[in-house]
């Protein structure tokens, strides 16, 4: 009997790879292991992607990165007399690849909806850079929880949470509906960039917009719990950002969605945070909720392309939260602590699975 499931996206062929393909297909593909788990370092495996998806992801991912800060960024140097560097040897260099790559390089067509959208190729790229595998319990396993909206609950953000633009798994595995996820109401709009997100279902990270969505549009939200505090981690000890997040649990009573802790495992290896060592910058950034952190990638590069770790996204037991539409302090604190609990078991059941058995995961 099947405990745990397990697809990775290096097995959807392109033909798999669409919208109106039935989630009996991609599930026909998956990995079983049984109560312990899958194998010491199983799921650790990492694929080999055509050489297109490889240099399109090259110039793709500094191209978006550069995108979220080049609003603050051009001021910045103009004031300090670096513009003219800037665009001639960074900015420029990108956006001539990046164009080129979306000119020459093979890719599929976009979508018009905002479900086609969703299996847009660049996201694609993404899962299969980063060997992007999805792991889960038969507590969720389609159709368990297929009729109803979920609330899925992602730790750590790491300087940029990639496993999460695996959108088609969200939407496609677990429940007949659409997932959104949410990001914070500035991201939305920037130039570009939030028109991009808004197209593919983002809502901004607040209660109400999260609420409506569930209810009133029938439809799953994923957020990034632990926010601007979980991108910064370098340590051997990973951290959970969640002690005093419990306005996601509020919002699960208030309209009786299944909370699922997942813990995105690789998050805190795609790039190396610089920061300074007294932590100023990182209470700053959490009192200003604003990232003021630098990320690197290979070669060192200022917001390159991330390092080629796998990334796992292990779900945890979903939490059927009884809907409650004005929860009392007691209750909230109860279903927090099942989440807190969540993220720990979901951790310590898979990290073997993932090589890191010698990784421990503490609750802040």
């Amino acid at each position: 009997m099947a405990h745990f499931y397990c697809l990775d996206c290096a097995a959807l062929t392109p033909d798999d790879y669409k919208a109106e393909v039935p989630v009996e297909r991609w599930l026909s593909l998956c990995k079983t292991a049984g109560a312990s788990g899958f194998g010491k370092g199983e799921l650790t495996s990492i694929s080999s992607p055509p050489a297109h998806v490889l240099i399109e992801r090259f110039f793709g991912f500094p191209f978006y990165m550069l995108l979220n800060v080049l609003p603050f960024l051009l001021p910045l140097a103009w004031v300090c007399g670096v513009l003219k560097p800037l665009l001639l040897f960074y900015v420029g260099p990108l956006f001539v690849g990046f164009v080129a790559c979306s000119l020459f390089l093979p890719r599929a067509k976009l979508g018009k909806t905002m479900k086609e959208l969703q299996y847009a190729y660049t996201e694609r790229n993404t899962q299969l850079y980063l060997s992007l595998k999805m792991l889960w319990p038969a507590s969720l396993h389609f159709p368990k929880l297929a009729e109803q909206p979920l609330l899925f609950a992602v730790i750590p953000h790491g300087f940029a949470p990639l496993g999460i633009t695996a959108y088609p798994l969200w939407s496609k595995l677990f429940s007949r509906r659409l997932t959104r996820w949410t990001t914070a109401p500035i991201v939305l709009k920037i130039p570009i960039v939030g028109a991009g997100l808004r197209a593919i279902g983002y809502l901004p990270a607040k209660a109400h917009a999260i609420e409506e969505t569930l209810t009133t549009k029938d439809q799953s939200v994923g957020v990034v719990l632990d926010g601007i505090a979980g991108m910064f981690q370098n340590g051997p000890v990973e951290k959970a950002w969640v002690q005093k997040r419990k306005g996601i649990v509020k919002i699960a009573l208030r309209t009786g969605a299944p909370l699922v802790p997942v813990y995105a495992f690789g998050h805190t290896r795609l790039w190396t945070v610089v920061a300074d060592p007294f932590g100023l910058l990182e209470r700053l950034s959490i009192a200003l909720d604003v990232a003021l952190v630098l990320g690197l990638g290979v070669w060192g590069w200022p917001l390159g392309p991330p390092q080629r770790v796998p990334v796992l996204l292990a779900c945890g037991e979903p939490i059927v939260c009884p809907k409650t539409l004005e929860p009392s302090q007691e209750l909230i604190d109860e279903y927090h602590a099942k989440l807190v609990a969540g993220y720990q078991q979901v951790f310590e059941q898979h990290k073997h699975a993932y090589g890191w058995g010698h990784k421990e995961l503490k609750i802040v």
